[in-house]
């Protein structure tokens, strides 16, 4: 004897197959799924942003090595890149890779029935018309641009060409405003292609779930910040400060040279080979000065440093056609490490060093540290001693060579008396053109 469960179960299968064959049959109509149009949108601009990630460091790379290559060939990268993504997505899968990431896929109506995924004759059709006719479109507009069609004769062919291409641009604008409106209300087909071909977004699954994720937000948010804040913190930084304090952290670290190592490997400037009648301050500034207007100049400006050649065969090879160097010392001075300089070039160097509060500034030949500087005296050719000028006026001594002891003593005499008017710390950046010397403070 059977239950009480199974009787009742064999009782209501006339009734359940009755509710199945209404349900198959043609007249029974099935609800359509909601759509949202938002997954639509996003869809089509990740698309966009995917073949924007894929062209950007091609094009890149074609400006590096030619920018009249990525100008002339780029909307073609862009074309072969949308081919590869098209045929392997939507010819592969029948889905973006926007449309994949949103759950959806790419459904036409069948004469059955429901929908079924696209045929391939539409979907080259379909890809004709987005990726071919757009490209066509752009090389076609830019062609009449480059020739000038807007502005040929009104008889003319180009003008009349042109007119219909505004023409055409203009009905197409309107019509996608038009779908646009549709789509809005329906939610059926994105595109005017989309609508041409009948082909519509719908869920991939049976059951859409839509999960939001705020990762790539919240990694946008982190960025952001950080380059805020770096953008506060590196005005505030002095970069030479830190490379001379990294510089004294490595030197402490590593253990000091030997006396023998010190003799054999001798302390050498960037411009140790220059001539002593030339001023390397000077020759540094020049290297960094690029005239492109002159060609020799910038050939010439390349080349910062002097060969590692004896002096006298660069004095020899660093001279103009008039027999003057090219970089001659004015108003010598002479730094603590016993070369010469420009006074100019020597105190600029000086006070962008106490600025950013060195110990001193290395000196261009024998990469010393310069501490201070003094006026240079210099024996002129006729064999006349001659003292360098101050900045409040000239003072020039020349006397005979019989008379060179007298000079002498009342020069030195001369330098005790004006002691105080040539000798003034450094760190203050005033004072007459006398010695310059760093402080312990400063150091």
């Amino acid at each position: 004897m059977s239950s009480p469960w199974q009787q009742a179960w064999d009782a209501a299968q006339p009734h359940l197959h009755s509710i199945q064959d209404v349900l198959a049959s043609p007249a029974f109509h099935r609800p359509n799924h909601r759509i949202l149009r938002v997954g639509q949108l996003d869809a089509e601009l990740l698309d966009a942003e995917l073949v924007h990630i894929l062209t950007e460091p091609v094009s890149k790379a074609l400006a590096t090595v030619n920018a009249s290559i990525k100008a002339r060939f780029e909307p073609e990268l862009a074309l072969l890149v949308q081919l590869v993504l098209y045929r392997f997505s939507v010819w592969s899968s029948g889905a973006s890779y926007g449309a994949m990431l949103q759950g959806l896929r790419y459904s036409a109506p069948s004469s059955g029935l429901g929908s079924r995924p696209p045929q391939r004759r539409r979907l080259i059709i379909h890809g004709a018309l987005t990726i071919l006719v757009p490209y066509f479109h752009n090389r076609l507009h830019a062609y009449a641009l480059s020739h000038a069609w807007p502005d040929a004769p009104a008889s003319d062919t180009r003008r009349r060409a042109w007119a219909a291409l505004m023409s055409l641009e203009t009905a197409h604008g309107a019509f996608s405003l038009l779908n646009f409106v549709a789509f809005l209300w329906n939610g059926k087909y994105r595109t005017i292609v989309d609508r041409f071909l009948m082909m519509r977004l719908e869920p991939s699954q049976a059951l859409l779930k839509r999960d939001v994720s705020y990762e790539f937000m919240n990694r946008q948010m982190v960025w952001h910040a950080f380059t805020e804040f770096l953008l506060f913190l590196l005005p505030l930084i002095n970069p030479r400060s830190v490379a001379r304090r990294l510089a004294s952290t490595f030197s402490s670290i590593l253990p000091a040279p030997s006396p023998t190592q010190k003799i054999r490997a001798p302390k050498r400037g960037k411009y140790y080979s220059l001539p002593p009648d030339q001023c390397a301050i000077c020759a540094e500034n020049a290297s960094l000065n690029v005239n492109f207007g002159d060609a020799t100049g910038a050939l010439a400006s390349y080349t910062p440093a002097f060969s590692a050649s004896s002096n006298s065969d660069v004095g020899d090879n660093n001279t103009e056609g008039d027999g003057e160097p090219p970089y001659p010392i004015t108003t010598p001075y002479l730094a603590s490490c016993e070369h010469i300089y420009c006074y100019a070039c020597l105190a600029e160097r000086m006070l962008r060093a106490a600025d950013d509060g060195s110990c001193g500034w290395t000196c261009l030949r024998c990469a010393e540290e310069v501490r201070s500087a003094d006026r240079y005296r210099l024996e002129s050719e006729s064999g006349n001693l001659r003292r360098s000028s101050t900045l409040g006026g000239a003072e020039n001594e020349s006397v005979g060579d019989g008379d060179r002891e007298r000079s002498d003593a009342e020069s030195s005499q001369g330098d005790e008396g004006s002691e105080s008017d040539f000798s003034s710390e450094f760190g203050s950046g005033t004072g007459s053109l006398g010695s310059y010397t760093f402080t312990g403070s400063e150091a």
